[in-house]
């Protein structure tokens, strides 16, 4: 059978399917009051954990991967990583012992690790131009969207028992089988048959450049954050909306991401460079609204705007990574960013409740609020790039 070529609608579809389970990780956080229950003898704390452990364990996958990718290859280390997302996803599916599946939580996110940088960076080996910038906001919308799908799948599944709601993470197989037999590397062939071992050499290096950006993505995750851990307080306590509600409003904001991520190839060819401190101030406006917000109506528009916000961002940034890492070192790029994204998202909790306590009272309204000004620091750095960038065309 021919091969799909780069430029086919399958082979892209492939390459992008794997970025479906980026977010699948605590798309289960619904089923943790049923799982309450289950587990007597552990505190709540730690049957939450179960939701955010994850994290931790992306975080060791993104260490790993550069050194597995070295031993056995780029695909190799993808499948490798699917193998380990739909075993240790779909455990807790017959398992009733909680250390066993805080465990397989944890080699979850491990397996998740393994091929997240790869899934941004893998684009760059293949597509150029205008067609790398739509690929990369089709790949921003692919996390979205399966975070859309298996969230509304748990919801579905959920009256049945939280046992079978980890059957969403059997979705990995399918991926699993189109990846594997679709998606060729052969840049990677090429380097194994003619032995460039000194070239590896370089794969590892960053520069000025990808270190900013990185500490650039860790303080959005960081400000952008509060939108899912401080939101429901803020609503409920300002009498805004009830629990069902504001699940449907942080939907909003993953779902808003898709339509924004399809437009981006064109958004990016028509604005450039304007794309960052446009992205940037549309999350400083979305904080900003929600922290002042009044009713339903004024919380969706900000949700909406927030979103817009976020999905122009996240692709502009990665772009630009690709353009500034040292050659032959962009998936490493990737993946020290990455890195400070999950770290920005576990410690965001921590930094912005103690900045609440300390330069306010501590409210939600307050910790969005300077959310949102923390925000306004990262637009203000945008626009600096975006001058400085022209100064130099």
């Amino acid at each position: 059978m021919k091969k799909a070529e780069p430029k086919s609608k399958l082979f892209k579809i492939s390459l992008l399917s794997i970025s479906l389970l980026l977010m699948i990780a605590p798309q289960i956080s619904p089923v943790l009051p049923l799982m309450y229950s289950a587990f007597p003898n552990i505190s709540r704390a730690g049957v939450e954990t179960l939701s955010t452990i994850p994290n931790i364990g992306i975080v060791i996958g993104l260490v790993l991967s550069p050194f597995l990718i070295k031993l056995i290859g780029t695909k190799l280390t993808i499948i490798a990583g699917l193998v380990i997302t739909l075993i240790a996803g779909t455990y807790p599916i017959y398992a009733t012992d909680y250390p066993t599946i805080l465990i397989s939580r944890f080699l979850l996110g491990a397996g998740i690790g393994l091929f997240n940088s790869l899934a941004v960076s893998l684009l760059s080996k293949f597509y150029q131009g205008n067609e790398l910038s739509t690929m990369l906001g089709f790949q921003n919308s692919m996390g979205s969207i399966g975070a859309a799908i298996f969230s509304f799948c748990v919801g579905c599944l959920a009256f049945q028992g939280w046992h079978i709601t980890f059957s969403i993470y059997l979705a990995a197989l399918p991926i699993l089988i189109l990846f594997g037999w679709i998606v060729v590397l052969p840049h990677e062939q090429k380097n194994i048959s003619t032995q460039k071992i000194p070239m590896t050499k370089d794969e590892n290096k960053v520069n000025i450049a990808v270190i900013k950006i990185a500490l650039l993505m860790f303080f959005m995750y960081v400000f952008f954050m509060p939108m899912t851990f401080k939101l429901p307080q803020l609503a409920i306590t300002q009498k805004i909306a009830n629990v069902s509600q504001v699940a449907f409003v942080s939907t909003i904001v993953t779902l808003i991401g898709i339509p924004v991520g399809m437009f981006y190839g064109y958004l990016k060819k028509k604005l450039q460079d304007l794309i960052l401190p446009i992205g940037l101030f549309l999350q400083v406006i979305g904080l900003l609204a929600i922290a002042f917000a009044v009713n339903l109506p004024i919380l969706m528009i900000a949700a909406i705007v927030l979103g817009a916000g976020f999905g122009l961002s996240v692709p502009y940034i990665f772009n630009w990574l690709g353009e500034v890492a040292p050659k032959n070192s962009v998936n490493f790029a990737t993946t020290i960013t990455l890195i400070l994204v999950n770290i920005g998202c576990a410690v965001s909790p921590t930094i912005i409740n103690w900045l609440g306590n300390n330069l306010s009272n501590g409210s939600p309204r307050a910790d969005m609020t300077i959310a949102g000004l923390g925000m306004t620091i990262l637009f203000c750095y945008s626009i600096m790039h975006y001058f400085k960038t022209q100064k130099q065309h």
